[in-house]
């Protein structure tokens, strides 16, 4: 979604565009993606809710949030930053990074429908997150009381769980509680982003699909792409805006570029560090699966016990959920699906949990401190897209929009300078950095518990 929406939102600015796909058209991240265009609750990952599960927690294959212990220095400096910034004060700055963004989301969405792009966007009216047990819903009302405290708004009704089965008939017994989230709206993630990639082509855009870009050279005047032919293994992608000159990338051999914009996802960290983006790019691993019920829900459902998301789409229901940091490669974890399985069968009723299909698995792109990177690197010619976490298709225009506005003005949106991917990020939590001795010399290390 973000390349693509750059590569777009580039050619509104006269500029011909090249996108380079590792595997194909929403191949990535946005194939199972539950779809959501939630700005409402579009927050940074890293909150202090996270660190109450508790390590225990963290390394138990059933829980929503999954950290498999293994001696990885890349995801130990990306759990140190994590922890970082999993606190209040961070969060709420973090928070107030993204509400501009939150703020312009879905008058994106319109835009490109607006101008040309073939997609349907639904009216979520409304998204309703249920609760088996109604002391729970005081974790989303107090976060909506913080979003308000940054500055933003949350259009919510708290409702009795047999109101939630009169709106839905999908909600079973055990339901107690439900909050009402009113206007958001959702999408089948697939056939819009591949009505995107047309959009693109129609307007006179390339898209070369199964290109693995695998090293960036800016050679003052250019930027040299490399990529090389992938099976369908890869997954990914990045765009190069060029006016001009440039040949085809995709078939194994450099070709040079004005700019390129990289929107690798998962895989944006290792292109970019040569460019001052020292950021660790984890994946940030979701799992869906989709199911035939016999009466389909009205609109999408949340189930924040189990932070899990229920869409729509067609005939189909997609259930998608989990937070897992593993290497993007990796195989699908069947205990996850059935974790998720387990968590969502006590609250749901009609709905054929055993009859799976599509069994999925993605990388989203997560920063340690729950931004995103978009903007200029330390070469004039080479930007960054990525990073959005949960957030990419809900995101993914606007943020296209802005960039565009920068690579082709020259200046940065104030919208972005939060998001710039040269800014300093805090990798380790302050009780285990060596502190200076006193009167200088030699750092004191971190005292030690006995």
């Amino acid at each position: 979604m973000v390349g693509l929406a750059t590569a777009w939102h580039l050619q509104e600015h006269g500029v011909d565009v090249t996108v380079l796909d590792r595997e194909g058209v929403a191949a990535g991240a946005s194939w199972g993606n539950a779809g959501w265009l939630t700005p409402a609750i579009a927050t940074p990952l890293p909150e202090p809710a996270v660190l109450r599960y508790g390590v225990r927690a963290l390394v138990n294959p059933g829980s929503p949030v999954y950290l498999p212990p293994r001696a990885d220095p890349r995801l130990i400096r990306f759990v140190g930053g994590f922890v970082r910034h999993s606190t209040m004060g961070r969060w709420e700055k973090a928070m107030r990074a993204l509400l501009p963004l939150n703020d312009r989301s879905l008058d994106s969405f319109s835009h490109l429908v607006r101008h040309g792009v073939d997609g349907t966007v639904h009216q979520a009216d409304p998204l309703v997150a249920c609760y088996t047990d109604v002391r729970n819903v005081k974790v989303l009302l107090d976060e909506f009381r913080h979003i308000a405290s940054a500055g933003g708004e949350v259009d919510h009704e708290l409702v009795s769980g047999d109101e939630a089965r009169r709106r839905e008939p999908a909600v079973s017994e055990a339901v107690e509680a439900a909050v009402l989230i009113r206007g958001q709206r959702y999408l089948d993630p697939v056939r819009f982003v591949a009505a995107l990639a047309d959009a693109v082509r129609q307007r006179g855009g390339t898209v070369v699909t199964g290109a693995k870009v695998t090293d960036l050279v800016d050679r003052g005047g250019a930027v040299e792409v490399r990529a090389r032919r992938t099976d369908a293994s890869g997954r990914g992608g990045h765009t190069g805006g060029h006016t001009g000159q440039g040949g085809d990338a995709g078939q194994g051999d450099a070709a040079p570029y004005d700019a390129v914009v990289v929107a690798t996802g998962a895989w944006l960290g290792d292109l970019v560090a040569p460019f001052g983006v020292r950021h660790v790019v984890q994946a940030g691993r979701g799992y869906s699966f989709s199911v035939t019920p016999e009466r389909m829900p009205a609109g999408p459902l949340y189930l924040p016990e189990a932070r899990v998301a229920l869409t729509p789409l067609g005939d189909r229901l997609r259930v998608a959920g989990m937070m897992e940091f593993r290497r993007p490669d990796e195989p699908l974890d069947t205990r996850r699906i059935r974790a998720i399985v387990d968590s969502v069968r006590p609250m749901l009723q009609g709905i054929p949990l055993d009859e799976r299909q599509d069994e999925w698995v993605g990388s989203r792109p997560v920063t340690a401190d729950g931004l995103p990177l978009v903007g200029r690197t330390t070469s004039e010619r080479v930007f960054v897209a990525g990073g959005h976490g949960m957030w990419g298709i809900t995101l993914g225009p606007v943020t296209g929009q802005l960039l565009a506005e920068t690579i082709v003005g020259g200046s940065t949106p104030p919208e972005l300078a939060p998001l710039d991917p040269l800014r300093r990020v805090d990798w380790t939590p302050s009780r285990l950095r060596r502190r200076p001795a006193p009167g200088g010399g030699r750092p004191v290390p971190p005292a030690q518990a006995s």
